[in-house]
């Protein structure tokens, strides 16, 4: 057995596709149903509290949140928390453009200076998405949203224009918001080599946790059951055409 955490973890949450939901104060999705059926029987409290995403990074490195969930393994974060993975995942260029030639590199995105691009501010896919968004940004193509429901009702207004994230960050938020559930059958992904499968899953803050608490919760969640359980979640919220563009079980390659 596991022992208890000495106190509640703080777990500020920002909407994420069906990995996080927050609707009228309500918080549910995938990682907190998997957080609080953690937190009954292995003696460790999680407290959820909606806010924006960039906020949410803010907070984790401001040592103001003991997790940070969900999130993609990137060198930043790697300075301020110690990560769990628990799938594999990646971003693609998401448009609605079915005419349009698919982009096949980060270069061939810049190339194009007629299409700007739209992101979750606060996001993170590593280095190359970084880069990306300098670049964009110099080239005055960059436009930040702060939530993947924004950038879809942007992408709505201007058909023309793409994002980059993860496909069922993409898809999740959509559906369940009737401004933009039409747009669902109308993505077009591109995968680029920039992109590549990456590690996903959460960070435990360095700063906030005791040794006890973070190797209590290292111990929790790494159990393969919590990767298992949390993968078998996603096969019920999303239709296998889009976890086949964007995430798979943490063990496969």
């Amino acid at each position: 057995t596991v022992a208890g955490c000495s106190r509640p973890m703080q777990v500020p949450v920002s909407a994420t596709g069906q990995s996080v939901t927050i609707g009228d104060g309500e918080i549910g999705g995938i990682y907190p149903e998997l957080l609080r059926s953690l937190g009954g029987k292995d003696g460790c409290e999680f407290v959820l509290s909606p806010v924006p995403r960039a906020r949410q990074e803010l907070q984790f490195e401001t040592g103001k949140a003991d997790l940070l969930v969900p999130a993609t393994r990137t060198p930043r974060r790697d300075e301020f928390g110690i990560f769990v993975p628990l799938t594999r995942s990646r971003a693609t260029i998401i448009s609605l453009d079915p005419k349009r030639a698919p982009f096949k590199s980060a270069y061939d995105l810049l190339e194009r200076k007629d299409v700007r691009v739209v992101l979750v501010r606060g996001f993170d896919y590593g280095v190359p998405y970084q880069e990306l968004m300098e670049a964009l940004q110099r080239q005055n193509r960059l436009i930040l949203e702060s939530d993947p429901v924004a950038v879809a009702r942007v992408l709505k207004a201007s058909p023309g224009d793409v994002t980059i994230m993860a496909p069922i960050i993409m898809v999740g938020a959509i559906q369940d918001d009737a401004r933009v559930s039409d747009l669902a059958d109308k993505l077009r992904f591109d995968p680029i080599a920039e992109l590549p499968w990456g590690e996903n899953g959460l960070y435990l803050s360095k700063a906030s946790l005791s040794k006890e608490d973070s190797a209590t919760l290292q111990a929790l969640l790494n159990r393969p059951a919590v990767a298992n359980t949390l993968w078998k979640s996603f096969q019920t919220y999303y239709p296998a055409s889009v976890l086949k563009e964007s995430i798979r079980p943490r063990d496969s390659r």
